[in-house]
């Protein structure tokens, strides 16, 4: 039996002939494919359907581009010639159109495929179920791919651009209305006003200002973005954290969510700054106390840079959490110290060397309105040993614990020190 011979392929100028009739057929329903992509785009990508209903006249752009994409490409292919920049210089304007809206670059390449898809359909359909058909439409799948290629990278150096510049233009707002506010001042209108209500910065707004310098590590650019993305995140729900560089250092305003206690958010910056000690970003925090509104911004400014030039290195000063007492030592002066009985700073000395027992225990003490046996429990020891921690201290400093002028020498030299 002889076997049936194998159909007979076309010649290579007849399959050109049929792949440029089905170019040319496809290049006359051009309309009727814009239109099956953007409806297919409104109803697959959200992005571009809640953007739509932002500007009413997004969905006409979108068949412009498509409209110009598709004919560049068939054309391209008709001609026998691959795309040039120039052939699509329209992708750039495009893809900056949607950033404006605030489109992604995950969304736009995602429209770009659905169009793709639609092109390359149509083009199968032209070819038809017939061998000759497909020999003559296959081939295009490369030249395809290749104008995809070619498209992404338009796209992403657009939106790479349009990112870099937005975040300019926001570091720089940023900056600007920090400026305005630890001046005491609240922008009534423009685009730093806008900004403004986005962080929650308004005249009765109760307000806290910290201010970090770092101790180890330089300040550019990256690490001052990883340490005002750490002091967000730390405050999520508790405040709204306005963050910019400001000559050595950073700049938070923060803005507390209805009835939230200032303590929290110093405990908060407290998360943020052991996060950063780990990360490697060493720096103080000098933390103010609250602001009523904007025009105490420049007093909470002057309290946290009082706190970060007391403060250790890689080390948190929040004065919410200080005494009045506390913060009358934070401020001494050289004469304060001066002042101190060198007998006291001796006692101190040698005491922290030895883990500073006596002066917790003074502390204590005094804590517990000199009761022997509260400061005890709270130090976790027996009674008898707080007593004898006590006559230690009066044998080596000649101060007695138990008068209060004596407890008080002890305890501002304790916070001088």
């Amino acid at each position: 039996m002889v076997a049936p011979a194998a159909p007979r392929s076309e010649s290579p100028e007849a399959v050109a002939a049929i792949r440029r009739r089905i170019l040319e057929e496809t290049l006359a329903r051009v309309d009727e494919l814009v239109e099956r992509s953007v409806a297919l785009t409104l109803e697959q990508i959200p992005a571009y359907a809640r953007a739509a209903q932002r500007d009413p006249e997004l969905p006409d752009s979108v068949r412009d581009q498509v409209r110009r994409n598709y004919r560049a490409n068939l054309l391209a292919l008709l001609e026998g010639h691959r795309p040039t920049l120039d052939d699509t210089a329209f992708v750039r304007t495009a893809a900056a159109a949607r950033a404006r809206l605030g489109i992604e670059l995950e969304d736009y390449l995602a429209a770009y495929r659905i169009g793709h898809g639609v092109l390359w359909e149509a083009l199968l359909e032209a070819g038809g179920d017939a061998p000759s058909g497909r020999e003559a439409v296959l081939p295009l799948a490369t030249p395809l791919m290749a104008y995809s290629d070619l498209i992404s990278a338009h796209a992403g150096k657009t939106y790479a651009e349009r990112r870099q510049f937005a975040v300019a233009d926001a570091d720089r707002e940023r900056r600007d209305l920090v400026e305005r506010v630890l001046a005491g001042e609240l922008p009534a209108d423009g685009p730093l006003a806008g900004v403004a209500a986005a962080y929650g910065i308004g005249a009765a707004a109760p307000l806290m200002v910290a201010v970090a310098a770092p101790r180890a590590w330089q300040l550019d650019a990256d690490a001052a973005h990883a340490a005002g993305a750490a002091l967000s995140r730390a405050c999520r729900g508790r405040a709204r954290v306005l963050v910019a560089a400001r000559q050595l250092g950073l700049v938070a305003i923060l803005s507390l969510a209805e009835g939230v206690d200032p303590l929290e958010i110093c405990d908060a910056l407290d998360t943020a700054h052991d996060r950063l000690h780990r990360d490697g970003l060493e720096l103080a925090l000098g933390v103010g106390t609250v602001a009523d509104g904007v025009a105490e911004v420049p007093r909470a400014h002057e309290e946290a840079a009082v706190a970060l030039a007391a403060a250790a290195p890689a080390a948190v000063v929040a004065l919410p959490r200080l005494s009045a007492f506390d913060y009358l030592a934070l401020r001494a002066d050289d004469t304060a110290r001066r002042l101190l009985d060198p007998r006291l700073r001796e006692f101190l000395a040698s005491d922290r060397r030895r883990g500073s027992v006596l002066t917790a225990t003074i502390r204590a003490f005094a804590e517990a309105d000199l009761n022997v046996r509260v400061a005890a429990e709270r130090l976790q020891v027996h009674p008898n040993t707080a007593q004898y921690r006590l006559r230690r201290v009066r044998e080596r400093t000649g101060r007695n614990p138990r008068r209060t002028s004596d407890l008080l020498d002890l305890l501002v030299a304790i916070a001088l020190e």
